[in-house]
């Protein structure tokens, strides 16, 4: 078995998080105890229990103990599990690390010391193998694969359970009432059929709530397992002993068989909701293609992507997918990186630019070296924050915990006053007594309680992740919910972030066609943005547009070319200088443009001014339903922005924005959050993740436009990975709607319970002769915990409503 003590050796003095896959914990009380009883273990840190995947990240210090002694310590506990180190998050503590940028160390083969106890370590020169798997296993695919297989095995003793406990209830008094009278087969008895069939319904279907109260108790403590398991055992133990010592009579064999099927099938139905949720952007890996072209003595060899390792250099052909992270080395191209960023323009990519994996190629060709594979791409750190965040746990599940636990409490004091009031106070036979008491046990599980909020922030996640907004935990949902003000950066938010033609002002004696054909013929052959958006703007508007006959860029002055046998010029007031045209009234022009923050640029022919051609930065058509949105949702908005006065308010107005604060310096912004919190506001802030982190840390919430970016991932408490500013207000509504779901799951959990166990008891028996039987009880109790739950799946019905990132 391989230990997972690595990071103690390798790094003594830093921290280190162990990631723990928990095979056998069935239930969120479980957890809960296990997360407190491991907090109070020397050397650790921090627990994070993640009971949408039933693990745990453990963050520990190495100097005072190892992964091999915590390890050690769950299995004494009881506790089958697997451990497997990993660097902490910088930005969430004692969490793993989003995309892992800090190794263990590796051996003479290549291997990083890190493979799960239950799994053999990779053979010489399988490392690229091992390494491109961490996505996987850091992503989704080992949780959700251990967590499929928990939630089969839990199917499985259902299905038995069923199978037995069927006929053990139709030869029980529940199937005389029901028109069955028949005798039990091969001529036993109803207490020893019972028996036969009960004993393996109790003892393998219901292993999993014995033993997890088993664990609580050599801990002292209870938990909801204690209650169920209590309940089984009581009703089975004295139908045992009535069987031997009484007889066979009093026997109910069927309430401790239907308590443990019952019980089965709301842990089935809870934990099938619980792992089928953690897959919400398994889509998203499928992105990354399965081989990649490796250079290698200057020959391009197909590879399996796994084989890809850091520094290996790679080549990209016209429509190829981009493999893995990497920096260009040589040749040009434009990538689509929509699929990460939610830009549809290509951007362009030359020597030292970056590249993403799952980004598609376009026209051109280009070589780079990966710098990230496997658990340390773009792709894979998505999936990592999102299961981070359903990992998290909301200031609400911790007041959801501390009643539970002591709910527990009151349900077993609850079933020991029903028996002690009704055997010795009301004159009722034993049987009478422990029906009520452990009807009183039961259906005071507070199984709903521990689910209210994790199964609604779980959901929550999920949906957000499939509409493309990643929260970054629970605690950012929760702010999210409470924002009544959100600040936008302008540049690449609210705007397009690319120019596109805007103005055309011909001088006199020209026409408007002829000024932009002969610009956009000048600059067609040039890649410039801003020429870009001219040959763009000619061409939309039907205008042709020829190659000229010569062409020449003149570096920070614009360019010079033959169009149709003219002297061609376009660029700034310095080529025109240089040139000797006399500009007239245009200056006058551009300054206007320039003061509505346009670039303008002069066009001239055969020493002649034309006229002048402008373009801007336009507003994103996504970005005025953004404000409008948030408008119907009552918060407020406002535009933070570096831009003069006048180009920030009339972006502004176009958009119904209601406060601009412009001519911000960016280490300003910051304090201008601090403000608007002074005025009592909850602040949402939306920037691309760079320029704008400080702004970002500083509000309420941090919103990041796109996803790709480091600062992105630490900074932001929520991602729009779509780069949609729509999105914002889509956030926010599916954080007002979780927080709903969970302010009702917990008020149903709480006044079920305040409701159910005086029913149980048999509070009604007096007046009305109505005693609750165990297995009713069992039932009642998983109703509510299947409510519950299905009250948090109808999460899955919301839609972000929003325009498609433009």
């Amino acid at each position: 078995m391989t230990t997972p003590d690595h990071h103690a050796h390798a790094h003594p003095h830093t921290p280190a998080v162990l990631e723990v896959n928990l095979r056998n914990c069935h239930g969120g009380s479980d957890l809960a105890d296990l997360e407190r009883a491991l907090t109070q273990l020397p050397g650790v840190t921090s627990v994070h229990v993640d009971r949408t995947r039933a693990a745990a990240h453990l963050g520990y210090d190495p100097r005072r103990v190892t992964g091999a002694d915590l390890q050690r310590h769950l299995h004494a506990a009881g506790y089958d599990c697997a451990c497997q180190d990993a660097a902490p998050s910088a930005a969430q503590p004692g969490q793993p690390s989003v995309g892992h940028e800090h190794h263990a160390p590796a051996d003479a083969h290549g291997h990083a010391h890190a493979a799960t106890p239950h799994e053999n370590p990779p053979p010489p020169g399988a490392h690229d193998h091992h390494d491109h798997a961490a996505h996987a296993s850091m992503g989704s695919d080992e949780h959700a694969g251990h967590g499929e297989h928990m939630v089969q095995g839990m199917l499985r003793r259902f299905v038995v359970s069923v199978v037995l406990t069927v006929p053990v209830v139709l030869y029980s008094p529940i199937g005389e009432t029901f028109g069955f009278t028949a005798m039990p087969p091969f001529g036993l008895s109803m207490a020893w059929f019972g028996l036969l069939l009960s004993t393996p319904v109790v003892w393998w279907g219901g292993w999993p709530f014995i033993s997890a109260a088993w664990r609580a108790l050599r801990r002292g403590e209870a938990n909801m397992m204690t209650l169920i398991a209590t309940g089984i055992l009581v009703s089975w133990t004295f139908s045992v002993y009535a069987t031997f010592a009484l007889r066979g009579a009093d026997v109910f064999f069927e309430a401790a068989a239907m308590l443990t099927t019952l019980s089965l099938l709301g842990h089935w139905l809870e934990m099938r909701s619980r792992f089928a949720t953690g897959r919400a952007v398994e889509a998203l890996l499928n992105l990354a293609p399965s081989t990649a072209r490796v250079v290698r003595d200057g020959q391009e060899v197909d590879v399996p992507l796994e084989q890809v390792v850091v520094g290996n250099l790679l080549a990209v052909r016209p429509g190829d997918r981009v493999p893995v992270d990497g920096e260009v080395t040589g040749g040009s191209s434009y990538v689509d990186e929509s699929m990460i960023t939610g830009e549809p323009i290509p951007v362009a990519k030359t020597a030292g630019a970056k590249v993403t994996g799952g980004t598609v190629n376009q026209n051109g060709a280009f070589q780079f070296r990966a710098t990230a594979v496997g658990a340390d791409t773009a792709l894979s750190r998505i999936v990592q924050m999102v299961q981070n965040a359903q990992a998290s746990k909301a200031p609400a599940q911790r007041l959801a915990d501390q009643a539970g636990k002591y709910l527990v409490f009151v349900a077993l004091g609850s079933g020991l006053l029903a028996f002690v009031a009704w055997f010795f106070l009301g004159g009722q036979g034993v049987v009478f007594a422990l029906t009520a008491a452990v009807s009183a046990i039961v259906i005071a599980c507070p199984d709903a309680l521990a689910l209210a909020t994790p199964t609604a922030i779980t959901v929550g996640v999920g949906r957000g992740a499939r509409e493309g907004v990643l929260f970054k935990n629970a605690t950012a949902l929760e702010a999210t919910a409470g924002v009544d003000t959100v600040v936008f950066d302008k540049t690449g938010t609210l705007t397009e972030g690319k120019p596109a033609l805007t103005d055309l002002i011909p001088a006199a004696g020209t026409s408007e066609t002829d000024l932009l054909r002969l610009a956009a013929s000048a600059d067609q052959p040039s890649q410039h943005p801003l020429a870009e958006a001219i040959v763009k703007g000619a061409q939309d508007r039907g205008v042709e547009v020829v190659p000229p006959d010569a062409f020449d860029s003149v570096p920070g002055h614009g360019v010079q070319a033959t169009v149709e046998g003219r002297q061609v010029l376009i660029g700034n007031r310095k080529l025109m200088d240089r040139e000797g045209v006399a500009l007239g009234s245009l200056p006058g022009d551009v300054d206007r443009l320039a003061a509505d923050g346009k670039t303008a640029m002069y066009v001239a022919a055969d020493g002649r001014a034309l006229g002048v051609v402008a373009v801007a930065d336009t507003i994103r058509a996504s970005a005025r339903q953004a404000v409008s949105a948030l408008h119907a949702l009552n918060v407020k908005t406002v535009m933070l922005t570096g831009d003069n006065r006048h180009t920030a308010e009339a972006v502004a107005r176009q958009l119904g924005m209601d406060t601009v604060l412009a001519d911000v310096l960016p280490g300003d912004k910051a304090a201008k959050i601090t403000e608007l919190q002074a005025q009592g506001r909850t602040v949402a802030m939306v920037g691309d993740g760079v320029n704008d982190a400080p702004a970002l840390a500083q509000a309420d919430v941090g919103v990041a436009i796109g996803a790709g970016t480091d600062v992105a991932v630490e900074t932001a408490d929520v991602v729009l990975v779509r780069s949609n500013p729509a999105d914002v207000a889509g956030s926010i509504s599916l954080a007002r709607q979780v927080r709903g779901k969970i302010k009702q799951n917990l008020f149903w959990a709480a006044i079920y319970n305040l409701l159910a166990i005086p029913f149980a008891a048999g509070v009604l028996y007096p007046a009305y002769g109505i005693l609750l039987r165990p297995e009713w009880a069992a039932l009642l109790m998983s109703a509510s915990t299947v409510i519950v739950t299905v009250n948090a799946l109808m999460l899955n019905r919301v839609r972000l409503t929003s325009a498609p990132a433009t």
